[in-house]
């Protein structure tokens, strides 16, 4: 089955193909299943290889499709790689992006056919991206997905490219993700250059080469791409943002695709990394103050989905927590948890911006609970499963990583239980702002509230039912021996996550796991009580609206880097544009032009005048042809 992996990519790319090329020809129907039936079919094929990878004693299997790149000095191969990493994410990527399609069929119906084709090719097209991305078995074919993803990330963000503010924001997200792709461009040049390969199995039987000086550059460039791509201090502030494009484009970007590609490439490379404590630590370091930078964020947002997207900014700090401090099982167990319950959250999110009509402002909701059952009791499920409340799916994942970070270092086990404090105190104000208490929209809101239609409701029921039991593939050791599944099933891809916390008596573990828990019952509590009878309606004031405007980072940003370079170009553009290069250009032709105008006065108009001048000339030209030798000596003395 290993053998048939390319099928995979070529489903969704199909379907790309198809639903592009006949937007204006298929049915909204028929876009739809297509749309979904291409990614379901990869996800099927990937089940597939899942159970044959899954078998004790699988050895990786490399399928190379064609030469690539074949010089005397290199070959690089168009190959895909096949083992226990990435058939893991084929499943993430696949399953949840299937339901997501699913869920898109009917969140996008009113949209006319044409662009609701446009719609699902650029959906397919973003699934393909990110299956090239985790299937290449070089770090060559990485990067062709790599760049997939920020051009489909580019196009959806600003899917309704009517709206400049949304064509601003997806700017924004190129530009900054070009920022982090130079790091990891110059990152595998390096290894090109010193090895001669940039195929993974080569690379990493070849690193012991690579003096401590080397490994550390070329891991600090590769983790420069992760910051771009996975949200990262400082290169974070386009994913907030992309939230201009249709909910489930966040829900697919934020779970499945785009900003997990950094976890996937730094996991990818553990080898290097373990290699390299010094960038292990930096790593670690930006990581979690990113997870505490935007949990504070996003206790004061008051857009729904703007409380979701620092949220998931938050949670890849942590799993970059999990990275730096070498828990790197616990990094993807949180990815594949964080996909189950964040692309509930915005599904669930979309699916009230679906009955509210368009409102995303929570200040003017509450009460929901009683119109929509189903997205109220999905939504809430996904609230405890991000909390880390047991025995719901985040609780086992951000644990690991945070015993693994109290092993490590104190202090960051001390921020990373904090943060979760506030991730269970915001998740909490969101939800009960939007479920409990009154309802505070329009009369004609409120008129028009109701559940989503079954294609919306369906995906959310499979997700919270993933989002409850999805931890239990990653039982802790304290409860039973043997029963980190996930953990075993990795093994041999990546070094033992528990390796950190090994060291850890039972007794320690489960302190640890109380008190995570007890800060976010606590903070719960609040939340709910707080917010369920007095929500937050003025505006803001003192460090809440620094909060609320983000620690004024954009602000920072336009002054120190946007304003100077835009005055840059402003000197470029009227000084050396303008007066330089084109005063040199126009001059040139103001000055043709004075000469044709000068050169035109010599021209009487008469024709009688242009008649004498011509015999005069010729006869000049007959004397000086049959005479010219007797006139010599007159020329010459006049010239005397």
């Amino acid at each position: 089955m290993a053998k048939l992996v390319y099928l995979v990519p070529l489903f969704p790319l199909i379907g790309f193909l198809i639903n592009g090329l006949g937007r204006k020809l298929l049915t909204k129907s028929l876009i739809g299943i297509i749309g979904s039936g291409v990614i379901l079919a990869s996800f099927a094929v990937s089940l597939g290889i899942f159970f044959e990878v899954k078998q004790d004693g699988f050895q990786p299997v490399i399928v190379s499709l064609f030469p690539f790149i074949k010089v005397p000095a290199f070959n690089i191969p168009f190959a895909f790689q096949v083992d226990q990493l990435s058939t893991l994410f084929l499943l993430i990527i696949t399953g949840v992006g299937f339901l997501i399609h699913v869920y898109s069929t009917s969140y996008m119906h009113e949209e006319e056919p044409q662009h609701y084709g446009r719609y699902f090719s650029y959906l397919n097209l973003f699934v393909f991206s990110m299956l090239l991305l985790v299937l290449g078995a070089n770090y060559v074919i990485m990067f062709i997905g790599w760049e997939g993803v920020g051009l489909c990330s580019y196009l959806l963000i600003g899917y309704w490219f009517k709206n400049n503010n949304y064509n601003y924001a997806a700017r924004k997200a190129f530009v900054m993700n070009r920022i982090g792709d130079l790091g990891f461009l110059l990152a595998v040049f390096w290894i090109l250059g010193k090895l001669g390969t940039v195929t993974y199995s080569e690379v990493f039987s070849k690193a012991s080469t690579f003096s401590n000086y080397e490994v550390t550059a070329i891991t600090l460039l590769l983790f420069v791409g992760a910051m771009g791509k996975s949200a990262q201090i400082p290169l974070y502030t386009w994913l907030p943002d992309a939230m201009a494009g249709p909910t489930p484009v966040s829900a697919l970007i934020h779970a499945a695709t785009m900003v997990t590609a950094g976890i996937y490439m730094i996991v990818r490379s553990n080898v290097l990394y373990t290699m390299a404590p010094a960038t292990q630590t930096f790593v670690a370091i930006i990581g979690l103050s990113t997870a505490f930078l935007a949990a504070t964020i996003a206790l004061k947002q008051n857009d729904i989905k703007k409380v979701l997207a620092y949220s998931t900014v938050s949670q890849l700090g942590y799993m970059f927590l999990g990275l730096g401090v070498g828990a790197y099982t616990g990094a993807v167990f949180h990815v594949m948890t964080h996909a189950f319950f964040k692309a509930l959250l915005f599904l669930g999110a979309g699916s009230v911006i679906h009955a509210m009509q368009n409102q995303q402002d929570v200040r003017f909701m509450g009460g929901l609970k009683k119109y929509m059952p189903i997205t109220h009791i999905t939504f809430l499920l996904a609230c405890l499963a991000i909390s880390g409340i047991p025995p719901f799916s985040g609780f086992f994942s951000k644990d690991e990583i945070l015993a693994a970070a109290y092993e490590h270092n104190k202090v960051f086990w001390i921020i990373g239980v904090i943060t979760a404090g506030m991730t269970a105190f915001y998740m909490f104000r969101l939800y009960a702002m939007t479920f409990l208490g009154h309802f505070r929209g329009t009369h004609e809101q409120e008129h028009h509230l109701h559940e989503s239609p079954s294609a919306m409701t369906i995906p959310l029921i499979i997700l919270a039912i993933l989002s409850v039991v999805g931890g239990f593939v990653g039982i802790p050791e304290v409860f039973a021996s043997n029963a980190h599944a996930l953990e075993h099933f990795l093994s041999p891809v990546i070094v033992k996550s528990t390796e950190a916390t090994e060291h850890l008596t039972p007794g320690t573990e489960m302190m640890l796991m109380a008190v995570s828990v007890v800060v976010a019952v606590i903070a719960i509590i609040y939340a709910w009580t707080r917010f369920s009878k007095k929500p937050e309606i003025a505006e803001p004031e003192g460090t809440g609206k620094f909060l609320a405007n983000k620690w004024y980072v954009d602000e920072l940003y336009d002054a120190i880097i946007a304003r100077p370079l835009l005055g840059i170009a402003g000197v470029f553009k009227n000084v050396v544009e303008k007066s330089g290069i084109d005063g040199v250009v126009n001059g040139v032709g103001r000055g043709v032009q004075y000469a044709g105008r000068q050169i035109r006065l010599m021209q009487s108009g008469q024709v009688g005048n242009y008649i004498l001048l011509m015999v005069l000339s010729i006869v000049l030209m007959i004397i000086l042809v049959f005479y010219g030798n007797n006139l010599n000596p007159v020329l010459n003395y006049f010239s005397k």
